[in-house]
């Protein structure tokens, strides 16, 4: 975001479908806790098969859940989604991702996987546990013919999960490729406009963060004007058919507060059970909530810094300080942010001290102005011992584009990837307008992640990248440029 802002063989085999249902169980002081199973085998080949396991929560609303099950004839899981899975022998235990946390009283929840087996017998388990309360009943079977998957099998669609459209969020399809060396895109026309109102008169929308998390895509984004400066705004919406109808709430009617804010990324930060928006206001802040979907629950703005650190200052020049995004491993935690002067800058601190005691600040990136200029994006690439570093660009047309490059951590090294301007990650001549070239720029935007937590992973496989475009004939004051969001998904996925 430029200132002003001081700014994922063989012929067909015999598939069951075994449901282990019916009742429950347990009883507490409280109320009667239960559960019931669907084990579905979707598809099995020679020496594979593909599995989905749907659970209903037939007892007390659940926040954090624990699956357990064994085998019984060596099945072994080779990939899962939806989930954490550990397997020791025959047992099996599968974990809640972020996202799908909580199953209510009559709620679901489905996870999928891919699995060997021994090409002789592939019964299916007799018994499955839910935060240690056996869910027992009756087992029938029926057998369907299937095929072997020519890619990763597809996990279920279920009450608790997106549907299958747009909507279904990366995480519901495991990576069986790379990243390529060269991308193409298609693009979608304009999705999301600014909304004026009695006290918002804006000029455009833009630095759009974005997460899928309980069934809705959540948006967060840049409003801008030269009257009004920059604040941001919220958005939720089931489908992205609906993003353009979706109601605006914008955040200086929260704790957040008027003035200048900024360029957000919104993520999960699991180890505190809390949301993180981070923005800036001449400082890198953020604010935290328990619920993204309550834009009245942000709380005010925190530094992370107490001061502009020292190595910035000393390589800003005329630059602004900008664009802060933080992604975490097992370990630490990084803040970087650029000074749309050639410089990428990196802090860190510990998982467990987070968000405090960010320090060791150091130019992890230069180049020219102009090929290093802001809105960089640090991820996880899900599948492989990988990071994705993509960075804005300035063209010799004087069009925004991305560049990108990868390294096996986040401190780097980074080697390039698709970083020229005739071999770009993102810009106008590697994307195509299904619906007419709306925008030459390929600005400021964030990638639909596999997940919502601090890691920021992404899939390999059919990427999505949330953008700002503008019309290529608009000019003048940069503030009140007509920035409106699309969505790229690209075209040549290796998976």
């Amino acid at each position: 975001m430029q200132h002003i802002r001081p700014r994922l063989v063989l012929a067909a085999a015999m598939a069951g479908v075994v449901s282990v249902a019916l009742t429950v169980t347990a009883i507490s002081a409280r109320a009667a806790a239960g559960c019931g199973v669907t084990y579905t085998v979707s598809s099995q080949w020679p020496g594979g098969f593909g599995a989905n396991v749907n659970v209903n929560n037939l007892g007390d609303p659940v926040n954090g859940w624990r699956l357990t099950w064994s085998f019984a004839a060596g099945q072994t899981i080779t990939q899962l989604w939806n989930g954490t899975v550990s397997q020791s022998g025959a047992q099996v235990t599968v974990t809640n991702a972020d996202w799908n946390a909580s199953i209510p009283t009559g709620g679901s929840v489905g996870v999928g996987f891919n699995a060997s087996w021994n090409n002789s017998s592939n019964p299916a388990p007799t018994s499955f546990a839910l935060n240690g309360t056996t869910c027992t009943g009756g087992v029938t079977t029926t057998t369907t013919t299937s095929r072997p998957p020519t890619t990763t099998t597809q996990p279920p669609t279920t009450t608790t999960q997106p549907p299958t459209t747009t909507t279904r969020p990366p995480t519901t399809t495991m990576p069986t490729g790379t990243l390529p060396s060269s991308f193409r895109w298609n693009s979608s026309g304009i999705i999301i406009s600014p909304k004026p109102d009695a006290t918002h008169q804006l000029a455009g929308i833009k630095d759009p963060s974005v997460v899928f998390a309980n069934g809705r895509w959540h948006v967060f984004a840049s409003t801008a004007s030269s009257a009004q400066g920059y604040n941001l705004v919220y958005l939720n919406f089931t489908d992205w058919s609906q993003a353009g109808a979706a109601t605006h709430f914008y955040l200086d009617r929260s704790a957040i507060g008027t003035g200048y804010r900024a360029a957000p990324q919104v993520f999960y930060f699991a180890p505190q059970g809390l949301w993180y928006l981070v923005y800036q206001t001449g400082n890198a802040s953020y604010s935290t909530n328990p619920d993204i979907s309550n834009p009245n629950g942000w709380s005010a703005p925190r530094n992370f810094y107490s001061a502009m650190p020292d190595i910035i200052r000393q390589n800003i020049g005329n630059g602004f300080w900008v664009d802060m995004w933080v992604i975490c491993d097992a370990v630490n935690c990084y803040l970087f942010s650029s000074d749309d002067n050639g410089h990428l800058y990196r802090s860190q601190t510990t998982l467990a001290s987070f968000p405090n005691g960010f320090t060791n600040t150091v130019i992890a990136m230069q180049d020219s102005r102009n090929l290093l200029f802001e809105a960089a994006n640090v991820y996880r690439v899900q599948g492989q011992n990988q990071y994705l570093l993509l960075v804005e660009a300035i063209g010799s047309d004087g069009r925004r584009w991305f560049r990108s490059w990868t390294s096996g951590a986040i401190t780097g090294p980074w080697s390039q990837l698709a970083a020229t301007e005739a071999n770009p990650f993102a810009r106008s001549n590697n994307v195509t307008f299904p619906g007419g070239a709306w925008t030459r720029d390929i600005s400021h935007g964030e990638m639909v992640r596999a997940g919502t937590d601090q890691t920021l992973t992404v899939s390999p496989c059919q990427i999505r990248y949330l953008y700002q475009g503008m019309d290529p004939n608009a000019g003048g004051d940069y503030n009140n440029l007509p920035w409106r969001l699309g969505l790229l998904t690209q075209t040549n996925s290796t998976c």
